[in-house]
């Protein structure tokens, strides 16, 4: 065979080889970054925030002649009706790929009507397990109109990567798609999700700036939306999984009021054990932190440190466990526990997939106290060892 048929052949088969013309190019696609869903007048409202991916590669501050993203909105009687009518308004084409977030308002978690907006994301191919949930009683456009401190890009927010933020402070534990489904599956049949408000904690030179905040959990059950744990009445959740990096508690170490002390509780876990008698089962928890002492003035020792340290971690736990049996909320999942250690006991005494509960429910509360970290020492000495036998 000559050279130049033999070109020509291989000329002709390259046209007979796919292409990648229908692929749809980056800059012709909107990105969603969060679905945010609410329930009125018997329809669903979606919200679709699309961001802007022009900035998030930036290091430098975005321009403020962007905007970091628009919110669309539509109504349908079902999840996907309202997402079609979206597509209709829509300029290009619209990607799930990088979705991060899906936030329910307080109407959308209400009987069951939070399970299909999930069925429907879980089903779709492009959207993953590793969505963040979260729910809220503010205004759902509201929320996704916040913009990040410093003008900072949506994907770097605390909605978007809450992980980043907890490493200093664990107030809640980030739960996800994943974790809602598997915790409605087994039981109790409940799971606390991330509660999140708007504040104005900040402020730049010209106004104060709105931040998201999580001021507590909503607790989603099998059968619905069983309601809100907020700021102290959720202290005592954070003491009671191992995912928490860091907390703080502060107490009074005088009985006059005037030194009072924060510490930071680090190193946290905990270890549940039920123990049937019975027609009755009741909970040990089992506690081990490390301490670090932030700046105060006055004198104490290890010995008082660790009394007020452990009284106070205690007080947090029972409170807002009682603050749960008011919602009948099995806020610690102490019904799982039980499950896992004897599930005889369990089918035995479960009702309606949970262990019924009361205040008496958790025996005993025992917390150690591994280490205590004095800190840094500028000033005098104010922390003294106690004295070993």
């Amino acid at each position: 065979m000559k050279p130049y048929f033999k070109i020509l052949m291989i000329i002709g088969l390259t046209t007979l080889l796919a292409g990648c013309w229908d692929i749809t190019e980056p800059q012709r696609m909107y990105y969603i970054n969060a679905v945010g869903v609410d329930y009125e007048n018997d329809e669903y409202v979606v919200y679709l925030q699309v961001i802007n991916f022009a900035d998030v590669a930036k290091s430098i501050q975005p321009s403020a002649d962007v905007a970091p993203a628009e919110v669309g909105r539509a109504t349908g009687k079902t999840v996907e009706e309202a997402i079609y009518k979206l597509y209709r308004s829509s300029d290009q084409e619209i990607f799930w790929g990088h979705m991060r977030f899906l936030l329910f308002s307080e109407r959308a978690m209400e009987n069951e009507h939070f399970i299909p907006v999930i069925d429907t994301l879980i089903r779709f191919r492009d959207t993953r397990y590793q969505i963040w949930v979260y729910c809220t009683k503010n205004p759902v456009d509201e929320v996704l109109l916040v913009t990040p401190i410093l003008r900072n890009s949506l994907s770097s927010s605390k909605l978007s990567n809450p992980i980043n933020p907890t490493e200093q402070e664990t107030f809640v534990e980030p739960k996800n798609i994943r974790d809602i489904v598997i915790g409605l599956n087994e039981p109790s049949h409940e799971v606390t999700i991330p509660y999140v408000s708007i504040k104005e904690d900040w402020q730049t030179d010209e106004d104060r700036t709105e931040e998201t905040y999580f001021s507590g959990v909503g607790v989603l059950s099998k059968d619905g939306f069983k309601g809100f744990l907020q700021d102290n009445a959720a202290r005592g959740n954070q003491w009671m999984h191992n995912y928490t990096n860091r907390g703080e508690i502060t107490f009074q170490l005088k009985t006059n009021g005037q030194e009072k002390l924060t510490v930071s509780i680090e190193k946290i876990h905990v270890d549940v054990k039920p123990h049937v008698k019975k027609e009755d089962v009741s909970f040990e928890v089992e506690l081990k932190i490390n301490a670090t002492i932030n700046g105060f003035k006055g004198k104490t020792t290890e010995k008082e440190l660790e009394k007020h340290i452990i009284t106070q971690v205690k007080k947090e736990i029972h409170e807002t466990f009682n603050e749960g049996l008011k919602l009948d909320v099995d806020i610690y999942r102490l019904s799982e526990s039980l499950y896992r250690d004897n599930v005889k006991a369990w089918k035995r005494l479960e009702k309606d997939g949970k262990i019924p509960l009361t205040e008496d429910s958790i025996s005993k509360i025992h917390v150690e106290v591994a280490k205590i970290n004095p800190g840094r020492k500028t000033f005098t000495e104010t922390i003294k060892k106690d004295r070993k036998p």
